[in-house]
């Protein structure tokens, strides 16, 4: 099957085309490099220069779809015009085809034809004044440092611009690139913060008020309902207040709203005297101890979600909260019974377990969550250990 060649660039046919029309011209007028006395013009006469004229202009067509092919012909029709009085226009065309076999050309050749170029150079001067002892025989070796050495080593010089300017383009497109990614995440990220904060903010506030809304609307009993209302409104107030410092938090450091201060482990007594207005018997046994402050919001958050699953699913009976300091670690476990519902008091989604899991994780932390024997019974046990380095101490104090 017949190979066959790309297809000329426009600019290539030009090139062909005009070298062509102007080494015509130059033979239409009788001008030639070298008159025909010389002894190596092997070829005198008019006619012979047209055939390495037109295999040159041929060979511009292959500048840069098949740049060594073009070279190689090219470099035969330069030999042969050498045997004929020359052509200016012929000697062009060739230094155009060495400049473009080290542009286009592959790479081993682009560095391999300087080399070769740039003996022939150095031996087409040196080898004619030692045989002949003239010093115009050193202009061999001039002229072919013009026609060889001197295009391909500017073939060279612009191919290695070019290959400098695109590996800078590269590594600019490779840093918009991982800008873009660390942007997206730090947006998922920061997605997933206000997520958890919304969700640990309100959920808690929102499944009382839940319960006990259904609790008034099914208890045919004044008192239960007067009661039902006061958590009610107490869970509302409480909503409300954290909703605002989540607003807070979004708003700038010039907004009308400054945000108020993040729970620490001192609001755990207050969580659970309202985790017991909403009707859960909770019992608190927290060590004081100094941690930093990402450590202590995500305890926080932790044990306020737990209480809240537990309002929603656990069965009745006591709900214990631990707080203690263990070999560098904050370790928080709150457990609750666990039993058959045949609903959950109010609707869930998951969300907070996978909220808690990511705070755990965001602090290189430990979570786990899931039924347990115990002496009582069977229980859900949340327990997460949040390392306390004395470094994020330091840093936070």
């Amino acid at each position: 099957m017949p190979v066959r060649l790309p297809r000329p660039r426009r600019f290539d046919v030009y090139v062909a085309v005009g070298g062509l029309l102007g080494g015509l011209l130059l033979w239409g007028v009788g001008l030639a490099t070298r008159p025909h006395t010389e002894v190596y013009v092997l070829l005198p006469g008019r006619w012979p220069l047209l055939l390495p004229l037109v295999v040159m202009a041929g060979c511009e067509l292959l500048r840069r779809t098949a740049p060594r092919t073009g070279l190689l012909i090219g470099t035969a029709a330069i030999v042969l015009d050498l045997l004929t009085q020359g052509n200016l226009v012929t000697i062009l065309m060739y230094t155009d085809l060495m400049y473009a076999a080290v542009l286009y050309g592959p790479p081993a050749s682009a560095h391999r034809i300087p080399r070769i170029t740039g003996l022939l150079t150095v031996a087409g001067a040196v080898v004619p004044f030692a045989v002949w002892r003239e010093p115009e025989a050193l202009l061999i070796g001039v002229v072919t440092g013009l026609v060889a050495f001197g295009p391909a080593s500017t073939g060279l010089i612009v191919r290695n611009h070019r290959e400098a300017a695109d590996a800078a383009r590269l590594r600019a497109e490779q840093t918009a690139l991982l800008a873009e990614m660390d942007r997206t995440q730090a947006v998922t990220a920061e997605r997933a913060r206000m997520a958890r904060e919304l969700h640990d903010m309100v959920a808690n506030h929102l499944s009382a008020i839940a319960i006990h809304s259904t609790a008034a609307l099914s208890l045919d009993d004044p008192k239960t309902s007067q009661d039902a209302l006061v958590v009610i409104r107490e869970n509302s107030v409480e909503g409300l207040a954290e909703m605002r410092r989540l607003i807070g938090i979004l708003r700038d450091s010039s907004g009308d709203v400054e945000p108020s201060a993040a729970p620490t482990l001192e609001g755990l007594a207050a969580l659970v005297d309202g985790a017991r207005t909403n009707g859960l018997d909770v019992t608190l046994d927290a060590e004081r101890s100094e941690v930093p402050a990402p450590v202590e919001l995500a305890a926080y958050r932790i044990v306020q979600e737990s209480l809240t699953n537990a309002l929603k699913h656990a069965a009745p009976g006591r709900v214990t909260i631990s707080l203690a300091r263990r070999d560098g670690s904050l370790v928080v476990g709150v457990t609750s019974p666990y039993g058959d519902r045949d609903a959950p008091r109010a609707p869930g989604s998951g969300a907070g377990l996978v909220g808690m899991r990511e705070r755990t994780a965001l602090l290189d932390g430990t979570f786990g969550a899931g039924p347990e024997d115990s002496p009582d019974g069977k229980i859900w046990a949340v327990r997460a250990t949040l390392p306390v380095h004395d470094t994020v101490e330091g840093d936070t104090a």
